[in-house]
């Protein structure tokens, strides 16, 4: 790796290490030979739109910054040296490139498949070829696209998306759900035709539930594509949190918003929901790491944004 991402590798082990201290186990070599905590890696993208290239050296704003190819050599990097990885999706991996106008998503579900996403949800933009188009995609996704909130039963998509998936990484449960944001007034009818829009929060609430109480998870997360805040009186992400319980982390997209670290919001029961995002258009992998300690009952979390340019493939 050059020399950029060794910088960041090593900022994140010096936070990894304080991560640990907090707990009062030490350093985090230390963690792995702890039988009782368990390390769990999410990364997460959001609001990719089709953006297969990196940008072009143009002398705009994100010029030479994404690119799949690097998205993969990092990803690849961090199973190396993690063994319990998710890699997440929030929502709009469609539109954007003229990629998207030729294959109308064949590319990006395939190279999605490739890199080895365990989930996503869907964003507004995933609709633009209508919900035939995005049936049509759909067999070359071999991940689920979760939405709890969208009742397709009068749609092509009947069956085809799930509303949770639980997934477990040496002996934890972690359940995953998405919610999505209202089309209405945001994407032309005729693109979604019968789909149902039903409440986020309450879905949420029943999905989270669900999860972490019949299900046992020990840690739930919410794929959101509902937008990270607004002005408006409008549902987001950080009214999700505070008008929910049992949701440990919120990956929301939809806004495009760069947060250079998470925010934690207190629920409905006064414990903590993390929320992060990390842009668009694969500019950046969010890094989470959770360590749990399942002997005391702890767990702390480490977050990073990594940076997806020249310098990843080294």
């Amino acid at each position: 790796m050059e020399e950029l991402f060794q910088i960041n590798r090593r900022d994140f082990l010096r936070k990894g290490g304080l991560a640990a201290a907090a707990l009062g186990l030490g350093s985090v070599p230390a963690f792995a030979r702890r039988d009782s905590v368990v390390q769990l890696t999410i990364l997460h993208t959001n609001d990719v739109h089709s953006r297969i290239d990196p940008f072009p050296m143009d002398g705009s704003r994100n010029q030479g910054l994404g690119g799949v190819a690097r998205r993969a050599a990092l990803v690849k990097q961090i199973r190396t040296e993690q063994p319990n990885v998710l890699l997440l999706d929030a929502g709009d991996v469609f539109q954007g490139t003229p990629y998207f106008n030729l294959y109308g998503g064949e590319l990006e579900l395939t190279i999605m498949s490739q890199m080895g996403y365990d989930a996503a949800t869907m964003g507004n933009h995933d609709f633009d070829n209508s919900i035939a188009g995005f049936a049509k995609q759909l067999p070359h996704a071999n991940f689920p696209f979760l939405a709890s909130n969208y009742d397709f039963n009068n749609t092509e998509l009947k069956g085809k998306t799930q509303p949770y998936k639980v997934f477990k990484k040496q002996g934890l449960k972690i359940g995953v759900f998405g919610v999505c944001i209202e089309l209405e007034g945001l994407v032309n009818k005729k693109n979604y035709l019968e789909t149902v829009y039903l409440d986020p929060i309450a879905k949420a609430n029943e999905m989270a539930s669900l999860l972490k109480n019949e299900q046992r998870c020990d840690f739930v997360i919410c794929l959101s594509h509902l937008g990270y805040k607004y002005k408006e009186n409008k549902v987001s992400d950080q009214i999700l949190a505070k008008s929910t319980r049992n949701i440990d982390l919120i990956i929301g997209g939809h806004t495009h918003s760069f947060m250079k670290e998470p925010e934690n919001i207190l629920n409905l029961d006064g414990k903590v929901t993390a929320i992060n995002q990390v842009g668009f258009a694969g500019i950046n992998l969010g890094r989470l790491d959770y360590f749990f300690d399942r002997e005391r009952g702890g767990q702390k979390m480490v977050s990073a944004v990594l940076p997806v340019h020249e310098h990843v493939l080294g």
